[in-house]
């Protein structure tokens, strides 16, 4: 039996055997990693993830892998060869997840399928991340995030009324799945070793890029069932609450949000603006969003007289609710961050100290932690082929030399 490391965090002793890939995949399995599950990824041994050719670059390394790819071990594997499959089912054996994002029935061509693997590890949760899901008549169209974000309804309410749809800055649908990912993969942990007793058996999770998105629209499917209601877009304003908006100051931007009655009043106060309290436009929530331009327009005639902090100064001590807008160099400098430990720093051989977003949540007891950055192409295959599973020097001498591992 093959024990899983022992890392630190909430997840110390969960062995997860990662064939996903790609970010989705990758970000679901980062997240386990950083609270202490033991990770191994796999990958072909000719054809490397891409994220490890994603910009930017430290010499030749990508830092987006160093991001993704860390906590984790790193063999290489042809799945798609005899031996590749046998040692797969080996090292799943003893594990107690297993990810894959390939397009749907592409494992079920290397007769890796979820009979094949619950037949080898009935305890085996299955993650599936694709494009569309494993059933439907797109399943088996291969799907990025960007057209994830355009189905789900992300891109029809994102931007401003009098522009085009706007897609995300980050990738947002490959984000959002992963974190349901995680919260499914914990679920099915917690069935099977708690739930009415734990029914002690695997299950396959089956994530879409789209669904995820599409469920974060709450209200959106009541809306339209009841009343034929399509949300449209509303820039950086709320469909739903006024004072809500990005507003410019003397040397900037900083946000406000007001939705409820009691910190509106405070944000008139701040404003000296005591007056608009009483006006029929404000009165209410619902009347302030009808007249959402109105006041976006006194509050911001009054913030572009002043910098950012001395806004943000005036707003706080009346007990209103606002922020600045950081871009990352102003992240690394703010003492909130600072406090948090929101920032760490590991020792990588490849690109030496380096900087690194800190695991997230915090635990009172069993924190995570960041052990390493991204490791390289196959750099554990010894470690897990030879150490782990057990393979003599010589079988795997010849498997390398086949391109098999």
């Amino acid at each position: 039996m093959v024990e899983a490391r022992t890392r630190a965090g909430p997840l110390d002793g969960l062995r997860i055997v990662d064939c996903s890939g790609m970010i989705s995949g990758g970000f679901a399995t980062t997240q386990l990693a950083d609270f202490g599950a033991d990770v191994v990824f796999v990958e072909h041994p000719e054809y490397r993830d891409p994220l490890r050719e994603w910009p930017p670059f430290e010499g030749e390394t990508s830092l987006w892998w160093k991001s993704i790819g860390r906590n984790k071990r790193c063999v290489t594997l042809d799945l798609n060869t005899g031996e590749g499959r046998e040692l797969l089912l080996d090292m799943i054996a003893d594990a107690d997840v297993f990810f894959e994002n390939f397009r749907p029935g592409t494992i079920e061509r290397w007769d890796l399928g979820p009979e094949t693997l619950h037949e080898h590890n009935p305890e085996l949760v299955i993650v599936r991340l694709s494009g569309y899901g494993q059933t439907g008549p797109r399943s088996e169209k291969p799907g990025f995030g960007t057209v994830a974000e355009g189905i789900s309804g992300f891109a029809h309410a994102n931007g401003f009324p009098d522009r085009e749809p706007l897609l995300p800055p980050i990738s947002l649908a490959d984000l959002t799945a992963a974190t349901f990912a995680v919260q499914a993969t914990m679920f099915a942990l917690f069935e099977r070793e708690i739930g009415r007793g734990g029914s002690g058996e695997g299950q396959v999770v089956d994530v879409s890029l789209y669904e995820p998105l599409f469920r974060l629209f709450v209200g959106d499917v009541e809306a339209y069932d009841r009343q034929g209601l399509v949300a449209e877009r509303t820039g950086n304003r709320h469909p739903n609450a006024a004072p809500r908006n990005v507003y410019e100051t003397e040397d900037g931007y900083m946000t406000l949000s007001a939705s409820n009655q009691r910190t509106f009043e405070r944000v008139a106060e701040a404003i000296d603006r005591p007056d608009i309290v009483e006006d029929e436009r404000f009165a209410t929530n619902d009347r302030r969003v009808e007249n959402a331009e109105a006041l976006d327009a006194i509050i911001e005639s009054w913030t572009r007289e002043r910098t950012t902090a001395a806004a943000i100064e005036r707003m706080e001590a009346a007990d209103a609710i606002v922020g600045p807008v950081y871009d990352i160099a102003d992240i690394f400098e703010d003492e909130q961050y600072a406090a948090r430990g929101d920032i760490v720093e590991v020792d990588d051989p490849d690109v030496g100290p380096l900087k690194t977003a800190a695991t997230v949540p915090k635990f009172s007891r069993t924190p995570g932690a960041v052990e390493h950055a991204g490791a390289g192409h196959g750099e554990h295959n010894e470690e897990v082929f030879l150490g782990e599973l057990g393979l003599d020097e010589a079988t795997y001498a010849d498997l390398r030399d086949r391109g098999i591992v």
